[in-house]
């Protein structure tokens, strides 16, 4: 078996969508033959990694149209670090191009039998066609789209971050279903995998029973090899990582655990940079809670286990997060994670190895924050249960090689005759919630 792996977000260096697209694409070429194709903008970072190009991968140069519709996009988008939708919408349009350069290249190939199916790992967006599905599927080619992820919707509590976000498109975001290749792309896939439930209940019900549910996520164990500080006699520590933005919910944790950072039972570690930085500075010094809390900035991904691991707690109020990969990385380093019990986070944390807080107003979310955070520091006994566990559960189920071999499930499903008179879909649902 030999797969034409597309990925055109894929970087070692980068986070999120491009450290998936390089995490999932490797972890499946350390075990079947495949070439990935990627674009211009991945390609120093690859051979950095050590790919060879022509052998390993081929880059391919859209900036045509993809370098004037970033621009299009920053402009539009309303600040740095928001305004995500947008930056989607326009993404699709530069894919196109992406694509038809993609088949240019390698349709011969294919046609020829050379490649034995063809997989878009990403755009993970299920709002991005793919035009190479339907011609994948005239020459008897399988394609297999995913892990998409996406279309949580936005709490109703929670309208004033919606518009502090600069999300103007989300309400309209049923628009991408009028796209040349929507309605055909889940149409002439072979298989879908679902990064979420929320996206698995967004796939039409006629295109259900070729899905695959395989969260988007997974750990790096290299990169998250270390074990966190246990408790000292001074109390507990928490950090917080991601973006500083709205959503995320950092100024809610600030006021929810005020009272125990000024009683010192809690220090907290805030990772990571965004609009909201100046904001979060200001409101350190109003809750009087400078002493007991560090605002770190921007920290290097490769870096990030060495600040992290000093902490026994994760605590992540955001209330719409697709995956949630800082939760993996905390968890595998055996760090307990608090959530907010809605989308990626609330699938991936269980009572075994955390705590989830109800999605509810900002009020009542700050109230049980509080609360839960308050009972952890009374009863820190509780962690090293859930700290182990939390370990375990990633060790089973969310590095990228257990990934890999659920892929390489899915392709051995759709070779078998998938959905014709061939064995049943795999099932890791199971298994992950």
């Amino acid at each position: 078996m030999r797969v034409l792996l597309i990925a055109e977000a894929c970087n070692p260096e980068w986070v999120s969508v491009p450290l998936i697209g390089w995490s999932l694409a490797r972890a499946i070429a350390e075990r079947t033959p495949a070439h990935l194709v990627t674009q211009i903008r991945n390609r120093e970072a690859l051979l950095r990694a050590g790919l060879e190009e022509g052998r390993d991968f081929t880059a391919i140069d859209s900036e045509r149209f993809a370098a004037p519709l970033y621009k299009l996009s920053d402009l539009l988008r309303g600040g740095k670090g928001v305004g995500w939708t947008t930056v989607a919408a326009l993404s699709a349009l530069s894919y196109y191009y992406f694509e038809s350069l993609t088949w240019k290249l390698f349709g011969s190939a294919l046609k020829r039998g050379e490649f034995s199916l063809v997989h878009r790992i990403t755009p993970v967006s299920p709002t991005t066609p793919s035009l190479l599905a339907a011609r994948c599927a005239r020459i008897s080619t399988p394609f297999i789209l995913g892990p998409l992820n996406g279309g949580v919707p936005w709490p109703r509590q929670f309208e004033a971050e919606r518009r502090r976000e600069r999300e103007w498109l989300s309400y309209v975001r049923w628009a991408y279903k009028l796209l040349p290749g929507s309605a055909s792309t889940l149409k002439n896939c072979a298989a879908i995998i679902a990064g979420s439930r929320s996206t698995l209940g967004e796939v039409p019900a006629r295109y259900r029973p070729k899905c695959v549910y395989i969260p988007e996520n997974a750990v790096d164990p290299s990169r998250f090899s270390a074990a966190a500080q246990p408790r000292t006699s001074g109390g507990l520590r928490a950090c917080f990582v991601g973006r500083l933005v709205p959503y995320k919910g950092p100024d809610m944790l600030l006021e929810s655990v005020a009272p125990l950072l000024r009683a010192g039972s809690l220090q907290l570690d805030i990772i990571g940079d965004g609009p909201l930085m100046g904001a979060l500075q200001q409101l350190t010094r109003d809750l009087g809670v400078q002493a007991t809390v560090t605002l770190h900035g921007w920290v290097a991904h490769e870096q990030l286990q060495s600040v992290m691991r000093q902490s026994q707690l994760l605590l992540f109020p955001s209330i719409r997060e697709f995956g949630g990969g800082v939760i993996l990385e905390a968890m595998a380093l055996g760090i307990v994670p608090v959530v907010v019990d809605y989308a990626g986070p609330g699938e991936l944390v269980t009572d075994e190895v955390g705590f989830k807080v109800p999605l509810g107003t900002r009020q009542l979310i700050v109230q049980q924050l509080h609360a839960t955070v308050a009972h952890i520091c009374e009863h820190p006994e509780e962690l090293p249960a859930k700290s182990a566990a939390a370990r375990q559960r990633v060790r089973n189920l969310f590095t990228w090689e257990v990934k890999a071999k659920q892929i390489l499930e899915v392709y051995d499903w759709v070779r078998a005759g998938a959905l014709s008179d061939g064995p049943a879909a795999p099932d890791f649902f199971s298994q992950c919630t």
